[in-house]
């Protein structure tokens, strides 16, 4: 079994990563501004409060894991305030919650450029294709890129769903979707049996 870290582990997809890691026996350090608060006295959960731009203290937390897992926020958290506190610590291996704004809706279209785009999103999806960007440039670390299909929602732990590449997968219904739980089977089967060592795929419906 696994050490693993989780960057943002209090919100709802990192919360997902958690319960389903925990589920299959591995322990967790749960990183977030208010974790202990949330997650106290849960078995094999290590609750550390901080802010993940405290570049220091972020390192002496991911110290002595087997993997890191970030689910934080693109639009507040820059690629080196997760990547160098990874490398400084020493683990190899980082896995990022995605976003499918960088994934393509048709040939050379990303679904960031679209025409409906909603702009509520366009800031968080930008920078996601950022941190992407700068991980296909990172030379150090065994890195992995797990985007969600358009819609990233609440729902059912089925464990039945398709994996993809770099293109938006679509149900036959025509709707993109993928539940928190759904995803985090897919990521955690990753860390246990790594097939997208230093490459972006997605996951959906």
């Amino acid at each position: 079994m696994s050490h693993i870290a989780i960057i943002g582990a209090t919100g709802r997809a990192g919360r997902q990563l958690l319960e389903e890691a925990l589920r299959r026996g591995h322990t967790v350090t749960a990183i977030a501004r208010k974790a202990s608060a949330k997650l106290a006295g849960r078995a094999n959960v290590k609750a550390v409060d901080l802010d993940v731009l405290d570049g220091a203290a972020l390192e002496k937390a991911l110290a002595g894991h087997d993997a890191v897992f970030s689910a934080a926020h693109f639009a507040t958290v820059p690629p080196a305030a997760i990547i160098e506190p990874t490398k400084r610590a020493g683990v190899k291996r980082l896995l990022v919650v995605g976003g499918a704004g960088s994934l393509f809706a048709a040939p050379g279209l990303k679904v960031i450029d679209t025409p409906n785009f909603p702009d509520a999103y366009r800031a968080e999806a930008s920078a996601g294709g950022v941190f992407l960007d700068t991980l296909r440039n990172e030379k150090d670390l065994d890195w992995t890129f797990l985007s969600p299909s358009a819609e990233f929602v609440e729902g059912e732990r089925t464990g039945k769903f398709r994996l993809g590449k770099d293109d938006l997968l679509v149900s036959a219904e025509g709707r993109s979707w993928i539940s928190f739980a759904d995803y985090a089977i897919a990521f955690i089967d990753e860390l246990e049996k790594p097939a997208h060592s230093r490459q972006r795929y997605t996951i959906g419906y």
